[in-house]
């Protein structure tokens, strides 16, 4: 695994060359960095502590198109994928790089979850997608993943079937961007409409969340649309 961005194999120090930065290397981060190098994509994990980021992966398996960086280095790529809550700041972070997000695909994972998880922080007629959209209009948004529990990526697969990612936007061309970038990836993605449809994935994935307890599946479970 290369970790270093300004070497990796003659490429620029700014990240421009790589197809997805992802910010923040945390459980989702690290994961979804992870799964989109896997799938033969070139990403920039970008994390405020690159030395502990690369510590983290250390374990992980040689992936020579995974790269570790500086968030500004991340926020280069091609298309941007932030692992950050709304409660942490993370509008406050993107508004500091919109320049560098102007006509990029912004891939929104968050759910506005609170502090203990038990409630959200946004009201019933919003959403984390749409309040990011909202502050950041010159960026192309797509809301993805927020369904997907971190360790479902660790074992995708159940009883050999692929589980479903639902992808809310607005622009046609964006989704069509994010399908590209997503191929190759261990789940089946379906277009589940306007980002106003956010305000159900999000609320649908707390929900989840406490039958899963109830189940005890959580936090290995996803959903798959049967029919």
């Amino acid at each position: 695994m290369d970790v270093d961005a300004s070497s990796h194999h003659g490429r620029s120090s700014g990240g421009t060359d790589f197809d997805l930065g992802v910010i923040g290397a945390g459980r989702m981060g690290l994961r979804l960095a992870t799964m989109f190098a896997r799938a033969g994509r070139r990403v920039l994990l970008g994390s405020r502590d690159p030395t502990r980021a690369r510590a983290q992966l250390a374990g992980a398996d040689t992936l020579p198109n995974l790269s570790v960086g500086s968030l500004a280095q991340a926020f280069a790529a091609r298309s941007v994928l932030p692992a950050v809550f709304l409660r942490d700041g993370l509008a406050e972070m993107l508004e500091t790089h919109r320049g560098q997000l102007e006509g990029k695909l912004l891939i929104d994972i968050s759910n506005p979850f609170n502090e203990d998880y038990s409630d959200y922080i946004l009201p019933w007629d919003t959403s984390s997608a749409e309040v990011l959209h909202q502050r950041l209009p010159e960026a192309r948004l797509v809301g993805a993943f927020k369904n997907v529990f971190a360790e479902v990526f660790d074992a995708p697969s159940f009883d050999g079937r692929d589980s479903d990612v639902l992808l809310v936007g607005d622009d046609a061309g964006a989704k069509a961007e994010f399908l590209a970038l997503a191929e190759g990836t261990p789940f089946r993605y379906l277009d589940a409409g306007p980002l106003i449809n956010a305000r159900t994935v999000e609320r649908l994935t707390m929900i989840t969340g406490r039958l899963g307890r109830q189940l005890g599946t959580y936090p290995r479970m996803n959903w798959r649309l049967l029919g």
